[in-house]
């Protein structure tokens, strides 16, 4: 029996208090975790067609807020270091290949964490989520299949994430 969307969205809607809870908890702040929880039922809804019936609706849910927290950590990254090299040089935008690698954006207690992780996976971390290569890029780098670098990313990011639990940190410095 194939899930309806009218079902679908019934389904979603009950797990709505659970997404905003995990998105509190990942962003600190109610409206955030709102908008995060709305976003991911609106993901949800949209890639409906992916989802296998019979698996666990909560679990990819689960997995789609985590996915865009990370996205939008990444993106607000990528916005403090265009903004500060922006304030530095306004013209900067027209010079192409000037990206440097920019961990000060980190936390002092982020930067101990991923040091702190075993080489591996802080690699690949490194490399897959800061300087943003490709599964394929990041496999060629290092020279390993791409499900290799698929499972140490997950392993590394699950460390990481056990390691600053206790100071619930983002994945980047606000101040910054």
């Amino acid at each position: 029996m194939n899930l309806t969307a009218k079902d679908m969205g019934q389904r979603l809607a009950l797990l709505r208090p659970e997404l905003i809870s995990h998105g509190l908890r990942l962003t600190k702040d109610m409206s955030q975790a709102e908008d995060l929880a709305q976003d991911t039922i609106e993901r949800a809804l949209r890639f409906e067609s992916r989802f296998e019936e019979g698996t666990n609706l909560r679990a990819w849910v689960h997995h789609i807020l985590t996915n865009l927290f990370i996205s939008g950590c990444r993106r607000q990254r990528r916005e403090v270091k265009a903004f500060a090299v922006l304030s530095t040089d306004p013209c900067a935008w027209t010079a192409s290949g000037t990206d440097r690698i920019a961990m000060e954006g980190f936390t002092r207690s982020v930067q101990r964490a991923i040091d702190d992780l075993p080489s591996r996976f802080r690699e690949t971390l490194v490399l897959s989520d800061i300087e943003e290569l490709s599964y394929k890029q990041v496999a060629e780098r290092l020279r390993v299949p791409v499900g290799t670098v698929m499972s140490r990313l997950h392993r590394g990011r699950r460390l990481l994430g056990q390691a600053l639990q206790d100071g619930g940190e983002c994945l980047i410095d606000r101040a910054a």
